[in-house]
């Protein structure tokens, strides 16, 4: 590759990462502003819940179509769509003056975001064709998108607190434009080489599934497990979740291909990814609410606490290539939960009157350095071996996953938190799941030679 095309191609991947931070940013962005933006437009405290969930649905629900659709329409295209669409809505949510405004936006950033994030991931996989290259780039990509959930808590702290939660929207202004001048002429346009048509009931199934299921587990955090705005969204979901795997085991041209899903590593990959997720968000959901209402943090306060878990990532985002190269996928994802795990462990026996130093500080640093390690290797294998033709639909599995592992994670453990004695209790859960999904990890995933990704 000659030095210009080598320096397109970096440039283009500098675009496409910064986009997936700017879409993740977003999943937690509003959680620390809340109560500002209730005061100014007058939220109910049902309607406020509808800011943060807006968003996981729309994101989360559309994944596996937006994933196709990019393979099919081409991926640059789509990309620049999503990201035209997420820019418009943030300008909108930034502007709004009544709640469903505001909320509207959140759904329509959403949609823009499911559109964006896999296609983005797709064009990164087809960039680095090589296996040595195409992880370091995964693993920065996957190390990004960990600091960019812990810093939708971080930044809408500090810009609330020094000017106004409108900027936690208005920020992703400049990064939407810049990619959508620049990625025009860093890359060219990709899609799958066979144009088979999109299952279109496949496409409506699995995206209702999706939508439904999210749908019941974010009305966890305002029900219980036994009522019914629960229960009657998780048995349609499930029931159209078995509708969609009827349709596609009977369809010529699957949206999911049988032979994307029956990877080994792919598939440990994605069910580690759900198990990380779910910890993760939670954790990240607990620790805010703890600093703020146990440390009596204001949110600038809680933002800037949050600095050191970003250089933990950082840290696990530069060992994480060397962990791979040394130990192999299987081994360096095992040791990265157990670090993780061992994390919460230290986080879940922290005490009302424990200090933020002594009490908070040393299992945030444990905790994100198993993060940094974790989702970079998670990135690569759960993308590994996918070609031109399905790089779209194995980044928006991926992505999926990772937006149905985080609403299971808030649902469930925010449960836990509620009834047992809270924070505590919920981490040790948290910190129990990724212990299990070390194990499974560790039994389930093929030994591979050191260095091989």
């Amino acid at each position: 590759m000659t030095p210009p095309a080598r320096n397109r191609r970096g440039a283009a991947w500098a675009v496409l990462c910064f986009v997936q931070f700017m879409v993740v940013l977003d999943d937690n962005v509003v959680s620390v502003a809340l109560p500002s933006i209730r005061g100014d437009l007058g939220f109910t405290t049902t309607g406020l819940a509808w800011v943060v969930n807006a968003y996981f649905l729309t994101f989360g629900g559309l994944l596996l179509l937006a994933g196709r659709t990019a393979d099919l329409l081409g991926r640059r295209r789509v990309f620049l769509a999503g990201v035209a669409l997420f820019g418009t809505a943030s300008l909108a949510c930034g502007l709004a003056q009544q709640p469903w405004q505001l909320v509207a936006g959140r759904f329509t950033q959403g949609a823009g975001a499911a559109l964006a994030s896999p296609a983005a991931l797709s064009m990164i996989t087809l960039l680095f064709p090589g296996a040595g290259e195409r992880t370091r780039a995964l693993a920065i990509w996957g190390g990004i998108a960990a600091l960019g959930g812990t810093t939708g808590l971080m930044v809408p702290g500090v810009l609330t607190g020094l000017a106004s939660w409108r900027w936690i929207f208005l920020i992703n202004l400049p990064v939407a434009a810049l990619a959508l001048v620049l990625l025009p002429r860093l890359i060219p346009e990709s899609r799958a080489g066979r144009r088979a048509p999109l299952d279109v009931p496949g496409a409506l199934l699995g995206t209702a599934a999706v939508i439904t299921l999210v749908y019941g587990l974010l009305q966890v955090g305002e029900s219980s497990w036994a009522e019914l705005t629960v229960i009657a969204p998780l048995v349609v979901g499930t029931v159209l979740a078995a509708g969609f795997l009827l349709v596609e085991s009977r369809t010529a041209e699957p949206l999911v291909p049988g032979a994307l899903l029956a990877d080994r590593t792919r598939a440990v990959a994605n069910g580690a990814t759900l198990v990380f997720s779910a910890a993760f968000y939670a954790m990240a959901f607990l620790l805010m609410i703890h600093l703020q209402t146990v440390l009596g943090y204001d949110p600038l306060q809680a933002g800037v606490a949050y600095l050191p878990y970003g250089a933990g990532i950082l840290l696990g985002m530069r060992i994480a290539t060397r962990a791979v190269t040394t130990l192999g996928v299987r081994w360096a994802l095992v040791l990265s939960f157990l670090i993780s795990s061992g994390g919460l462990l230290l986080l879940s026996g922290v005490a009302a009157h424990d200090s933020y130093a002594s009490g908070v500080l040393p299992g945030m640093l444990v905790t994100s350095l198993g993060c940094g390690l974790s989702l970079p290797v998670l990135t690569a294998a759960a993308v590994t071996r996918t070609t031109a033709e399905n790089a779209g639909l194995g980044s928006a599995l991926f992505s999926s996953v990772q937006q149905v592992g985080g609403a299971l994670g808030v649902a469930v453990l925010v449960a836990v938190a509620e009834r047992q004695d809270g924070f505590s209790s919920a981490l040790t859960v948290a910190a129990a799941i990724l212990a299990l999904g070390a194990v499974l990890i560790a039994a389930l995933l093929r030994t591979e030679a050191p260095g091989v990704a």
